[in-house]
């Protein structure tokens, strides 16, 4: 196969990859969460790289399914998907669309330039659903193990708010 064949091909499962969506939340593609660190094809033959939230993320094996049929399904046969652990998964690799997309979902956004006070907790979070910065953590685990539970005292609402690593 040539190169230009393989650049088209290339582009080709970079589309349809844009289709995958994290299985824990569903308004984020594989891309939006930056967990598609990857895709490179040689001689026609297509390599999906991919990077844990966390090195325990359950939903790995869902994503690598789901890239495998979203591929398949658009006749593209000829993949694999690998995962790569270094370097570690990191917020700042979110992008701002995605962002934007927890926002919208009611999922508190990871605070950007966190720095090393995000590993003690100390985040200052706003509210998804009324924008107060007058929040308080209830819980480190939320709904996943990215997430933490929060609560605004302004709206009383509880929310989860994907941690920041």
């Amino acid at each position: 196969m040539s190169m230009g064949a393989d650049l088209e091909l290339r582009a080709r499962v970079v589309e349809v990859l844009q289709d995958v969506v994290d299985p824990e939340i569903p308004v984020l593609s594989i891309g939006d969460l930056g967990v598609l660190r990857d895709v490179t094809v040689r001689d026609g033959t297509v390599e999906v790289a991919i990077t844990p939230t966390y090195s325990g993320c359950p939903a790995m094996d869902m994503i690598t399914l789901e890239i495998e049929i979203a591929l398949a399904r658009s006749g593209i046969g000829n993949a694999r998907v690998r995962t790569v652990l270094s370097p570690a998964w990191t917020t700042d690799w979110m992008t701002e669309e995605g962002r934007r997309k927890l926002k919208e979902y009611g999922v508190a956004p990871p605070v950007v330039g966190a720095g090393r006070r995000a590993l003690f907790g100390k985040d200052e979070v706003d509210c998804p659903r009324c924008g107060s910065g007058d929040t308080g953590l209830i819980a480190e685990f939320g709904s996943t193990s990215c997430k933490a539970l929060w609560r605004c005292h302004s709206c009383r609402e509880p929310f989860d708010y994907f941690k920041c690593h």
